[in-house]
């Protein structure tokens, strides 16, 4: 027998332990998981199952009590199933089986409806729901620490990448056990949780050599070597360990996995910082640095970014020097990582990010054969459908839903919770009428979307918990969580709230793009209105709809002032998007908003598309009279002014309803005057201004326009100031009101 102690998710590890399977050619492999597991195993070696894989075990009745074992192509457990795969060599799982995993978390009280979330335990570390510690237990001894520590090392991960994982040939197994084994004589294993797992493992050990094994291999945790190897304690005593554990029924199966997944920043135990570079160690044929720096250039040129060769050959060199320096066998993720900053990003930051989340920890997605076995996500749609009476076919369905009915409103929430882990079972549909709350849907299920139940089980076991999840990746941008809490809202997913409102607070405080701050108010002001139709408490939203709102006003007219024309026009586009839903946010909302614009309209340097639209705003708003614009236009209109300035400015005041342009003569007489004053080459240049601002008019709007065009002359002779407006407007209704007073039994 030989006992291979390795780190999970180790890629030196899993190359010196493929190198030991191919020297010491066991008959039996017995690898840390799940005891219960072992049909599982004959999909290791299937064609599509590409990893990262996970497999997945919940408990049968409540398949939010669920944990998670990855496994990437760089994890030596994976390594060591496919060797057996590939040879026909009998494999097994030996940790404690799922169902007493499940049945301590369900004792423990820590399950709730996200548990799935929870990357669980990898192989050797403790199954918690949602990722969470396990039960508080005697502080041990970290051993890579300890080692590190002995060996001179500050930072233990330094010394494990020096040791292990950058070292391309050797057998580190045999002295890390002896060292292990001598700092547990040292300070001896006292977690029970742990004790339990060992007397497993040694029961499974015993098992295999029962049924004639000799030739034993064993993959497990580096710190559960040395109770595996030498004189094994009594069987009466591991037995006691293992008598009287909770259990509870569990299913199991195979999932897609990601490399951001097994990233250490998402909470899980066993995770490692950077998955990207680790499966790339592995993977390489030679050359690690230059290839790894030639992926992440490759990856800065997909973003349309600066990456030469040049650049590549200097980082390498940078790399290369750093690791001498610091006396490292070879460069490792920092002189990699400090390279890339300096050379391929040229110092910035956002660059470095681009490089860290694409490259550093990857976005690499697994795949598993058809056949696996349901995922918990899949057992939880099925069984809220069929409790909504939602019928899966594959022929197209319309469905109008009522919200103000339950069933209704959680039909609703289902197919909305669905799309936003993408399940597109159901597509929106407009609906005749003007309420709020008429929804319409066309279901169809195809076969494909069963692959994205699969692909979405990651993000949790219900199809509650995993849209919630969903939604808190979606917060790296202020417009993405204010997209997220609308949808949110719409799908009913209050438990994500406070999370999503408290990453929407902290990205309004810290974003400086005013464009972006005045984009995420009209989804916030939409939300608002559900609290009535959907049945669903939007207050905690109002506070920071409000400051978002304050932080707009006060940045929008320095922001203005001086912008360009892709700018300006990103502005004017988010202005009207706040003018469309400022009324649903009451009326102190409406008087700030109004006392923005005004000083926006102050602003020095303001393009004429904006200021042409603020005016007409506040216009139609009345925060201007008609004698204030009409003197503004006539500025901005006179003969001394740039024409393309000026067609700008035309474009945005035309934005909007035509009728109040079309029924005031004056502002229509100086808009009629600029256009007939300007040369040819200025009017050739301004008709695409014209164009777009009038193609936004109904047909019957440009019709009443020409016509009063057409009338012009005719107008201005009868009243060229305006003074008897009223009598031509009664004497133009002289007919009807003759009419009405007839119904009506008298004259006018």
């Amino acid at each position: 027998m030989r006992v291979l102690g390795v780190r999970h998710h180790g890629p030196g590890s899993a190359r010196a332990l493929a190198a030991a399977l191919e020297d010491y050619r066991p008959d039996c492999v017995l690898v840390e998981g799940p005891a219960d597991a072992d049909d599982l195993l004959t999909w290791v070696g299937a064609p599509g199952m590409e990893p990262p894989v996970a497999l997945l075990a919940w408990k049968t009745d409540e398949p939010s009590v669920a944990s998670f074992w990855p496994l990437a192509v760089f994890s030596p457990e994976w390594q060591a199933l496919r060797w057996a795969a590939a040879h026909g060599v009998e494999a097994h799982f030996m940790d404690l089986p799922s169902r007493h995993v499940l049945a301590e978390q369900a004792e423990e009280g820590e399950k709730k409806d996200d548990g799935a979330e929870s990357p669980g335990p990898a192989a050797g570390e403790p199954a918690a729901a949602d990722g969470a510690p396990a039960p508080a237990a005697p502080p041990r001894t970290d051993p890579v620490a300890e080692l590190a520590r002995l060996a001179g090392y500050a930072d233990p991960e330094a010394w494990w990448e020096d040791a292990v994982e950058l070292r391309l040939d050797g057998d580190p197994f045999e002295p890390l056990a002896e060292a292990i084994g001598l700092l547990r004589e040292t300070a001896p294993e006292t977690d029970e949780r742990t004790l339990r797992r060992e007397a497993h493992m040694r029961k499974v050990l015993r098992a295999a050599r029962r049924r004639g094994h000799e030739r034993i291999a064993v993959v497990c945790g580096a710190w559960h070597a040395p109770a595996l190897r030498g004189r094994p304690p009594a069987v009466k005593a591991d037995n006691a360990l293992l008598a009287g554990m909770p259990r509870v029924k569990t299913q199991l199966t195979w999932v897609p996995w990601t490399h951001q997944r097994l990233a250490a920043a998402t909470g899980y135990g066993a995770g490692v910082t950077s998955p990207g570079w680790y499966h790339h160690l592995f993977t390489a044929p030679d050359e690690p640095v230059v290839r790894w720096l030639t992926f992440v250039a490759r990856s800065l040129r997909e973003h349309d970014l600066p990456a030469s060769s040049a650049h590549v050959i200097e980082a390498a060199r940078l790399a290369e020097a750093l690791a001498a320096l610091r006396g490292r066998p070879m460069p490792g993720l920092d002189e990699v990582g400090e390279a890339t900053w300096s050379v391929l990003c040229e110092g910035s930051t956002a660059r470095a990010e681009l490089v860290t989340r694409e490259v550093v920890v990857g976005q690499t997605l697994g795949a598993v054969p058809d056949g696996v076995p349901m995922v918990p996500l899949d057992a939880d749609m099925r069984a809220t459908a069929k409790r909504l009476r939602l019928a899966f076919s594959a022929s197209a369905r319309s469905l109008v839903l009522d919200l103000r009915k339950p069933t209704d409103l959680a039909r609703s929430h289902l197919l909305r919770r669905l799309a936003i882990v993408g399940v597109d079972w159901g597509s929106p549909r407009q609906v005749s009428g003007t309420g709020t709350f008429k929804e319409g849907w066309e279901l169809v299920w195809r076969p494909e979307l069963a692959v994205d139940v699969v692909a979405a089980a990651s993000w949790g076991t219900t199809v509650a918990s995993a849209a919630g999840h969903a939604l808190m990746e979606r917060t790296d941008t202020l417009p993405a969580v204010t997209g997220a809490v609308e949808e949110a809202l719409d799908a009913g997913l209050t438990d994500a709230l406070p999370g999503l409102l408290r990453a929407l607070d902290e990205r309004a405080a810290g974003e400086s793009d005013i464009t972006h701050l005045l984009a995420s108010i009209p989804a916030l002001a939409r939300t608002q209105r559900y609290g009535d139709v959907r049945a669903t408490d939007t207050a905690g939203l109002a506070a920071v709809t409000r400051a978002v709102l304050a932080r707009a006003c006060a940045g929008l007219p320095a922001a203005a002032g001086g912008a360009g024309r892709e700018a300006a026009e990103a502005l004017r586009r988010a202005v009207d998007g706040v003018q469309d839903v400022i009324a649903l946010l009451g009326e102190e909302a409406e008087e700030r908003w109004r006392e923005c614009l005004l000083a926006t309209l102050r602003a020095r340097a303001l393009p004429g598309l904006l200021a042409g639209r603020i005016t007409r705003i506040l216009l139609d708003g009345e925060g201007l009279t008609p004698e204030d614009v009409a003197g503004r236009m006539s500025r901005t209109l006179s003969p001394g002014s740039d024409p393309a300035d000026q067609a700008a400015w035309v474009e945005g005041f035309l934005a909007g309803d035509a009728l109040l342009i079309i029924e005031d003569r004056r502002i229509l007489r100086l808009l009629d005057e600029w256009v007939r004053r300007i040369d040819d080459r200025a009017f050739v240049d301004a008709l695409p201004s014209l164009r777009r601002a009038l193609g936004s008019w109904s047909k019957a709007s440009r019709r009443a326009l020409a016509r009063r065009l057409a009338q012009g002359e005719q107008a201005d002779t009868t009243d060229p100031t305006g003074d008897d407006e009223e009598e031509e407007m009664l004497a133009f209704a002289a007919p009807v009101l003759a009419t009405v007073g007839t119904i009506l039994g008298g004259g006018r």
